[in-house]
């Protein structure tokens, strides 16, 4: 099977830049196009039961998240090369959702996602990386870090 567009889906950590050379050379190997996308999840904090949740962390804006992602996403693509590659941070309510969704979309056939991330939010991306594997209609390959 020859790739048409490989996805290279990123939680924009370290390990990041190792994770889109693989995407870009199989992208190459195929003449497959390559797309990269970073999923910014909603957060719904509440705990339920009668309790209230007090107001710990100050509140974000939504756009000057997304605008931060935007930077560093383009940041990455030009270390790797890939300036003139497509580039989508989208918001969610999971980072699987906003994956199959753009796989869906725009009509990908092979998702690179890495195993694992190194630190705070990001070790999220094991069970991730999980859950794109097993909802994906198209393959998965999961570069561990």
């Amino acid at each position: 099977m020859a790739y048409q567009h490989v996805l290279f889906a990123t939680d924009l950590s370290d390990d990041a830049p190792r994770v889109g050379e693989r995407a870009k050379d199989i992208a190459q190997k195929y003449g497959a196009r390559l797309s990269l996308i970073h999923v910014v999840e909603d957060v719904n904090i509440s705990l339920g039961g009668g309790y209230e949740l007090l107001p710990v962390l100050p509140e974000l804006p939504d756009e000057a998240l997304l605008q931060e992602a935007r930077v560093a996403l383009g940041q990455l693509a030009q270390r790797l090369g890939l300036d003139a590659a497509d580039k989508w941070v989208v918001n969610a309510p999971s980072t699987k959702e906003g994956i199959l969704g753009a796989v869906k979309d725009h009509g990908a056939d092979l998702i690179v996602v890495g195993s694992h991330g190194r630190h705070g939010l990001a070790l999220l991306l094991g069970s991730t990386a999980n859950a794109v594997l097993h909802g994906a209609p198209c393959d998965v390959l999961a570069v561990r870090i």
